[in-house]
């Protein structure tokens, strides 16, 4: 079995190192996650980086998958399958994936095992069902399933970045155009007050020309701070303690928070019902659904769940335990459980909380947007104001005298 040499950091932000046999880069990384360590490197010992390989696109991954259940429904032999897909993939990191992962197949290997080899493609999720659906001889199923979760699971990721990338971009634009107009316009109003002779100018109209003048004098300090909070921030977010601290903090947000917590029941929910309805063994779906989370906190109120449910308990005690779960989505599970039907309620569970949202996105950017454009146009156009106040004045001056 080869040994991997990995790295990574435990939840306290302390870091570690060392060796493990596994027979590939992601059972490692599911090791070490279920040891609560983050891995950052992993390996194998004496060859290249295993670990963050190149990402295969979702697009790429779900038309493989399309037509690979096809093909496989259709009764064509595996390698087969392989070798007109492969040949056919414009993406070439993933067509010699594909061509690896047959030549694996070829050589004795199952399919899963040759996909785990490639965890930029497949993840443990794939890789789990793709095996169950072999070990039960259902594979064109548990393909045609694969491709819906990963689709349902995409357009849920593009409805949540689209709710906060609007207000950040809507952010990121407002200061930007409030450091051109302190840069570049106020400087104009400036010297025009100079040769006009205006006196002691207003409160409003000093605080902007004091603004423009430490933007002057300050501007590559403005933009090298700019430039470090992102690179901070873009580590406070890798950094596993802070990261913690994070994602308990935004479930607790008032318009964020709900809006967090319907997708991770959503993304729970359809990924668990997918698993279980494949044959995957309860714990070990818990497992890996707990990593399609997106959220730490969520994360370890599943992994709390599966340590329940490992001891012999049912899954609503805990799923209540954890104060994650809405009420109706625990007793909607535990019905699901004593019926002997919980695939399907948690597929139900997840059509309803994938259209809440929905519904959830579509409400907080109507509330944002006006608030968002009352802030951009109270700002310019309170700065614009401000430097016509001593225009203002002078005129009034001009017919009194």
């Amino acid at each position: 079995m080869p040994v991997f040499v990995w790295e990574g950091q435990t939840r306290g932000g302390e870091t570690r190192s060392g060796e493990m046999n596994a027979q590939n880069a992601d059972e490692v990384g599911q090791r070490l996650r279920a040891q609560e360590i983050s891995p950052s490197k992993i390996k194998k010992k004496g060859g290249a980086l295993a670990f963050g390989k190149t990402r295969v696109p979702m697009k790429s991954l779900v038309i493989f998958t399309r037509q690979f259940a096809t093909m496989i429904d259709a009764g064509l032999p595996i390698v087969q399958c392989l070798e007109l897909l492969g040949g056919a993939e414009p993406h070439k990191g993933f067509r010699a994936i594909i061509e690896t992962v047959k030549s694996d197949v070829e050589s004795g290997s199952t399919l899963a095992e040759s996909m785990s080899k490639h965890p930029g493609a497949f993840d443990s999720l794939y890789t789990a069902l793709v095996s169950a659906g072999e070990e039960a001889g259902i594979l064109d199923t548990v393909m045609n399933r694969l491709a819906l979760e990963i689709e349902k699971a995409q357009k849920l990721r593009r409805k949540i970045k689209s709710a906060f990338s609007y207000p950040t971009i809507v952010l990121v634009i407002a200061v930007g155009v409030v450091i051109m107009l302190l840069y570049k316009v106020i400087p104009t109003f400036t010297a025009m007050f100079t040769e006009m002779g205006a006196g002691e100018l207003p409160g409003p109209t000093q605080f902007v020309v004091s603004m423009s003048e430490f933007v002057q004098s300050n501007f590559l300090f403005i933009a090298g701070g700019f430039a470090l909070l992102a690179i901070l921030g873009t580590a406070f977010m890798n950094y596993p303690a802070t990261r913690a601290i994070f994602d308990k903090f935004i479930l607790k947000t008032p318009l964020f928070g709900p809006l967090v917590q319907k997708a991770a029941v959503a993304r729970f929910t359809r990924t668990l019902g997918t698993m279980v309805a494949s044959g995957v063994p309860i714990v070990d779906s818990l497992e890996i659904v707990s990593k399609t989370s997106g959220n730490m906190t969520i994360e370890d109120a599943i992994l709390h769940v599966r340590e329940k449910i490992s001891e012999g308990q049912n899954m609503v005690d805990p799923l209540t335990e954890t104060g994650i779960f809405p009420h109706m989505v625990v007793q909607m599970i535990g019905v699901g459980e004593s019926t002997g039907a919980l695939d399907t309620m948690l597929n139900k569970i997840a059509d309803f909380y994938e259209e809440e949202v929905d519904v959830a996105v579509d409400n907080l950017t109507s509330m944002i947007e006006p608030l968002l454009m009352v802030f951009l146009g109270g700002v310019v156009g309170g700065m614009l104001i401000a430097m016509y106040l001593p225009i203002f004045e002078l005129a009034g001056s001009i017919k009194t005298e």
